[in-house]
C-alpha cells in the first residue's frame, strides 16, 4: 500500500513535542513529506530534525507544490480556519488543534468545506481517548449510570499563567483557560452526554491576577500585555434538562495546583471521571468504585494515530467536524454572556 503523505503546518513547541514525533510512529501507513512554519528557520530547524524532505515558509506554497494527503495544523488559535480551509481546497484530510477555530462561524465553514470536499475533518481534543473516558463512555451507553443530568467541568490551576507563546494574546488566541485547558474538559463532558443540543449559557469572567502580575507556576507574564480572562466560571442548559457547571482558570487561589476534571451524574451512579471512581448504590448500600487497571498513555499519539488510521482506511473519526461546531457555538455563548453580564440563548 502507497503511504499516505503528510504535511505539517506549524512549527513550534507543541508541534515539535507531539505532532513530529507522533506522526513518525505510524510509518507503516504515512511520511512526514513537508512542514511550513511563518518562521522559515523554525520550519528548516524541524525539517532537519526530523529528517523531513522539504520545508516552506508558506503553507500555500506547501500545498501547492507537495502532493500532501493529510495535514496537521499546529498554529495560533486565530489561523485554525484559513489553514484548515485552504487545506480541504487542496485536498487533504485535516487535523486541527484545539480550539476548532476563534468563533462558531468560523467552525461552520470549516465543517461546509470539509463536506463539500469529501475529506475528514477532526480536532485534537485527546482527552477523549484517556482509558477512564473510553471506560465510562462503554458503562454509560451500557445503561449504569441511568439517565444522565448534570455535570460539572474543571481545568483550573492555582497560578498557572503560561509565560510564553501567545497564550494571553486575545487577538491570537481568541481567549484565555476557557478556549486552552477548559475546551478539553468541556468536550470531554460533552462526549460522555452525547452532544446534546445546547439552549443557552450564562458565565462571568475575570482577569484580576493576570492584569496585576505576580508569582506564577509557568513563568512570568507581563500583565500589560495580559487580554484574555484569567478565569471563567459558567452554566449551560442543554435540551432534555441536561446541565453543566464549568469552571477554567490560569490563576485562582485555590489549594491545588492544577485541577482538571469531569465530574457527571446520573440516576443510577455518577462519576469522577479523571479520579477513575463511580459512586452508586447496591442491594440498598451506597458504592464507591474505583475503575481497575487504568494506565497512563500518550493521548496525543492515539489521537494523531487514530486520524492516520482514518484516513487510511476511509474510516468515521472519533471527533467529528459537526461537533467542533457546537463545541464552538458554546465557548462563544459563554464569552458573550460574560461580557454583557446577561443570558445568552443558542
Amino acid at each position: 500500500m502507497k503511504k499516505l503523505r503528510i504535511g505539517i503546518m506549524g512549527a513550534g513547541q507543541e508541534s515539535l513535542h507531539s505532532h513530529f514525533p507522533n506522526c513518525l510512529k505510524n510509518k507503516e501507513l504515512a511520511e512526514i513529506a513537508a512542514v511550513c512554519d511563518v518562521n522559515p528557520e523554525n520550519a528548516k530547524n524541524a525539517a532537519q530534525q526530523f529528517q523531513v524532505p522539504a520545508y516552506y515558509e508558506s503553507h500555500k506554497e506547501m500545498l501547492e507544490k507537495e502532493e500532501l494527503d493529510l495535514v496537521t495544523i499546529c498554529v495560533p488559535n486565530r489561523f485554525h480556519e484559513p489553514l484548515t480551509v485552504d487545506a480541504l481546497r487542496a485536498g487533504c484530510h485535516v487535523l486541527c488543534e484545539k480550539p476548532p477555530a476563534l468563533t462558531a462561524e468560523q467552525a461552520e465553514r470549516m465543517a461546509a468545506e470539509a463536506k463539500k470536499a469529501g475529506k475528514i475533518l477532526t480536532y485534537n481534543l485527546h482527552y477523549r481517548y484517556a482509558p477512564e473516558v473510553q471506560m465510562m463512555k462503554k458503562m454509560i451507553d451500557g445503561g449504569e449510570f441511568g439517565t444522565l443530568y448534570t455535570g460539572k467541568v474543571q481545568a483550573v490551576r492555582r497560578r498557572g499563567i503560561p509565560g510564553w507563546g501567545n497564550f494571553t494574546n486575545k487577538a491570537m488566541q481568541g481567549g484565555g483557560p476557557l478556549v486552552d485547558i477548559g475546551v478539553h474538559m468541556l468536550d470531554t463532558a460533552l462526549y460522555l452526554l452525547d452532544y446534546p443540543r445546547p439552549v443557552y449559557a450564562a458565565a462571568s469572567s475575570s482577569d484580576r491576577i493576570g492584569k496585576r502580575g505576580g508569582a506564577g507556576l509557568m513563568g512570568s507574564w507581563d500583565p500589560e500585555r495580559f487580554t484574555v480572562e484569567d478565569g471563567l466560571f459558567g452554566f449551560i442548559q442543554f435540551e432534555g434538562g441536561i446541565s453543566l457547571q464549568i469552571e477554567a482558570a490560569f490563576a485562582l487561589n485555590c489549594k491545588e495546583k492544577q485541577k482538571m476534571n469531569v465530574e457527571i451524574f446520573g440516576d443510577l451512579a455518577g462519576a469522577s471521571v479523571f479520579q477513575g471512581e463511580i459512586y452508586g448504590e447496591k442491594n440498598e448500600n451506597l458504592t464507591d468504585t474505583k475503575l481497575p487497571f487504568v494506565q497512563e498513555i500518550d493521548k496525543r499519539n492515539i489521537s494523531i494515530s487514530n486520524f492516520i488510521r482514518c484516513c487510511a482506511e476511509n474510516d468515521q473519526p472519533l471527533i467529528t467536524a459537526e461537533q467542533g461546531v457546537t463545541l464552538m457555538r458554546i465557548i462563544e455563548a459563554l464569552y458573550r454572556s460574560a461580557e454583557t453580564g446577561k443570558v445568552v440563548e443558542l
